[in-house]
């Protein structure tokens, strides 16, 4: 009754809401370097049937697709197992703004499927299908992301492991209860970079987590990855019944102590955020998958922060503001106005005031910290004293040294206090058409002010 609690709180709490009806097509894709595959009419070469499953705003075959872009989901289906065995998965991602993509290839149990084959499909048919946005009259013009997940069951998990390695045009690859494939994925998971996620059901007797799921997970190469054990649950519950699966895992699986239906749930709870952080930018859901994580009665073993590593705290020691957070890009800002080329963890400020950083991180996700208040920095003169203006005199050009790197306005006056010239310098003045005399250069900055003869 607890499980049954929690897990009723979390699928009311995550911010999914269907929005779309689904579409189906069937598109045959080729790769015309290989033979064989399933289906017909994609060109020559090894034929890549796959059953599209998309957003739409009137459900049925080939209608159009719904206004906008939507990232794209390659789906691996099991051994022995067909694609419409996972209609649990389109029905769930497909009206929540996602195109979900199953080759029907390797589907046969004689003679035996190819494992390097499936996953050589599956990365094909992530390519296809952001490349049919640019294909005039297809279902998907100009309405597909080329944003990427390759998910897998079962050896479709493990294929997924093969398709993703040594590839950086996928955003995250998802293994559920992905099994060990040859060639191996276990050896293959080492070149697999991107975020990965993968499922493992604590009671799976088809593909023993110790075997299989847990040798995947620790040879991956990705620093950013997370092991979920659902406690109690099975290897075929990842997807709708289907007699192959079920028949193989009644003859190995027991204790599984929940439902077909929990496990979907418990499941979805979990790849939602995964997949809005990863396919969607949804910075906020990375954090929103972390405290589910906590929520979720599962086994969690995880290594990673993915990317985002909190919120940066700013620390002064006397003369250097620093970021204690480390990102990809940074941006600085003072009393709330963005400071010109203050884009290092580290900033030395010029004046006192309020301070915040935005750490942006590889993801394009950022956070930033609470408003740091500088009050002992010294005054006007030590500021001033950074500046220096040379030669003196001068002939031709006057020569200004711009730690700061801010466009620097100036105003040129006679001795008589006469306006005689005036600007805006990075770092130095033309005065070769200015007469010979003594004159007073002003210089003004966005946190000084200084006049010099």
């Amino acid at each position: 009754m607890k499980n049954s609690l929690i897990l009723f709180a979390i699928v009311l709490t995550f911010p999914v809401f269907a929005q779309f009806q689904i579409g189906h097509t069937t598109i045959t894709f080729n790769d015309p370097s290989r033979s064989g595959g399933f289906g017909t009419g994609g060109g020559s070469g090894r034929q890549i049937q796959t059953e599209i499953y998309y957003p739409s705003s009137s459900a049925g075959e080939n209608v159009p697709m719904a206004s906008g872009q939507f990232p794209v989901i390659v789906f691996g289906h099991g051994f022995a197992m067909s694609w419409d065995a996972y209609q649990n998965i389109w029905e769930h991602y497909a009206p929540n703004g996602y195109i979900l993509a199953f080759p029907r290839t390797e589907g046969n149990l004689f003679p035996s499927p190819s494992h390097q084959d499936f996953g050589l499909d599956l990365k094909l048919v992530g390519e296809k299908m952001v490349s049919q946005s640019l294909v005039t009259g297809s279902i998907f013009y100009q309405g597909v992301l080329p944003n990427v997940a390759i998910i897998g069951h079962s050896m479709g998990g493990g294929a997924s492991i093969l398709a993703s390695a040594g590839n950086q045009g996928i955003k995250t690859v998802v293994g559920l209860a992905p099994a060990e494939t040859n060639p191996s994925a276990v050896s293959a998971a080492s070149g697999v970079t991107v975020p990965a996620l993968i499922f493992s059901g604590s009671q799976d007797g088809v593909t023993p987590p110790a075997d299989h799921h847990l040798p995947i997970f620790d040879n991956l190469g990705s620093g950013c990855k997370t092991f979920v054990s659902i406690l109690g649950g099975a290897h075929c519950y990842f997807a709708n019944a289907n007699f192959n699966c079920d028949f193989g895992e009644a003859t190995s699986s027991t204790g599984i102590s929940i439902s077909r239906t929990e496990q979907h749930a418990r499941t979805f709870n979990l790849l939602d955020p995964w997949l809005a952080f990863t396919l969607k930018d949804s910075c906020d859901s990375y954090q929103f998958f972390m405290d589910k994580l906590d929520d979720t009665p599962t086994q969690l073993n995880t290594n990673s922060t993915c990317a985002l590593n909190g919120i940066p705290v700013i620390s002064f020691n006397g003369s250097v503001l620093n970021s204690s957070v480390s990102g990809f890009a940074y941006q600085w800002y003072l009393n709330g106005q963005a400071i010109a080329s203050a884009n290092d963890q580290t900033h030395t400020p010029v004046s006192n005031g309020q301070y915040t950083v935005e750490v942006i991180f590889s993801s394009n996700c950022s956070e930033v910290s609470a408003p740091f208040n500088l009050q002992n920095l010294g005054g006007i003169d030590q500021i001033s004293e950074k500046i220096a203006i040379y030669p003196n005199p001068a002939d031709d050009k006057i020569y200004i040294t711009n730690p700061f790197l801010e466009q620097l306005d100036y105003v040129l006056y006679s001795n008589a206090g006469v306006k005689i010239l005036f600007g805006n310098t990075l770092e130095q003045i033309d005065i070769s058409s200015i007469k010979s005399g003594i004159y007073f250069l002003k210089v003004k900055g966005q946190f000084f002010q200084l006049v010099k003869k």
